[in-house]
């Protein structure tokens, strides 16, 4: 029989959060830290042109047994969106680490040695995953057949990170390789004219086409009618969808992180939509105060909206920054904003 080791959840926790609007930030005082460092962190959010911003993000610092962090950003959609993101934000750390204390309860003694394992992060975070998806089917508050979110996560026990994707936004990594910057995108798009979600759409018996007005964007469709699609093949939520192939399973991806490796950059496709991967990168190098990162990200993506795309809406946009080579603090004051962008991006 295995040994069961106490591993508390987070409302048994002495944590302190910090909560403004759609941005979330908790940091647990009990959680053994060991030799893991933790950089600077930077969160940033500015609605676009709508009246509600729909993007949510969270970091979780001293995240499980072995004193990690948590993050993410979730980009919502629909009509009830941002309700989706938001309980996302507010439910998906807790389930992760029910899912690791149940593993940890059924480990050998001499397991225990190392607990920290890769591939048993990957199980919990699909697990965790469906788990939430569920949570947002029975919710009775809202609605959630045809709204829902992305999610690009990562937990990072020192060296490791484990990466969890659903949809279109997106995670690079910042690398100083041979004296150059290089942007290492860890995630993939999910877009539903990927060869492999359009097969497994199809499949399903959905449509993968473009909407009228927008022919270089496909888009899921079910079988039978036109009122709702979809254009990305995976999400949480969108529950009129998932019979034709829309799923919450992410794709999950380990690295080791190196001495070469800088800074992380989660962003919602508010970015990814007017900025490469390497301009992301240049700005986000570049700043001299690294706890603003991630709004000088924000303000230039918000800045190439305004030039390419003037007759169009500008969208949410969520950044989330974590300098890897340097300890630091979070600084929330700085970071967290929701204000709608002025006409000079200010």
């Amino acid at each position: 029989m295995g040994l069961c080791m106490s591993v508390p959840s987070i409302e048994d926790q002495m944590i302190e959060n910090e909560y403004k609007n759609n941005l979330l930030f908790i940091e647990d005082n009990n959680s053994q830290r060991s030799s893991s460092k933790f950089g600077i962190a930077s969160l940033y959010s500015q609605v676009g042109t709508k009246e509600l911003n729909q993007d949510s993000a969270l970091f979780y610092q001293g995240f499980g047994k072995e004193g990690g962090e948590f993050f993410g950003v979730f980009d919502g959609h629909g009509e009830n969106g941002h309700k989706v993101s938001n309980l996302v934000i507010n439910r998906l750390p807790k389930l992760l680490l029910e899912q690791e204390r149940y593993r940890l309860c059924n480990y050998d003694e001499s397991e225990l040695v190392n607990t920290y394992k890769p591939n048993e992060w990957r199980r919990d975070c699909v697990s965790a995953f469906k788990i939430m998806d569920k949570e947002i089917k029975l919710q009775k508050d809202f609605d959630s057949s045809c709204s829902g979110t992305t999610a690009v996560t990562i937990i990072k026990q020192d060296q490791d990170l484990v990466t969890a994707n659903l949809g279109d936004s997106r995670a690079v990594l910042g690398r100083i390789s041979d004296g150059e910057l290089k942007a290492v995108q860890l995630t993939i798009d999910h877009k539903p004219d990927l060869p492999k979600e359009a097969e497994r759409i199809r499949k399903c018996g959905g449509r993968v086409i473009p909407h009228k007005g927008e022919p270089d964007v496909h888009r899921v469709w079910s079988a039978d009618d036109d009122y709702m699609s979809l254009a990305m093949a995976r999400a949480f939520g969108d529950f009129h969808l998932k019979d034709y192939g829309v799923i919450a399973i992410p794709q999950i991806t380990h690295i080791r992180l190196t001495d070469e490796d800088q800074f992380l950059v989660l962003a919602t496709d508010g970015v990814w939509d007017v900025l490469t991967n390497e301009e992301v990168a240049s700005i986000v190098w570049s700043v001299e105060n690294k706890e603003v990162a991630a709004r000088a990200v924000v303000k230039a993506a918000s800045a190439a909206w305004r030039h390419d795309y003037p007759s169009s809406k500008v969208d949410d946009i969520t950044v989330v920054c974590l300098f890897l080579q340097q300890d630091g603090n979070f600084l929330p004051e700085e970071n967290l904003s929701t204000a709608p962008a002025s006409e000079d991006g200010t």
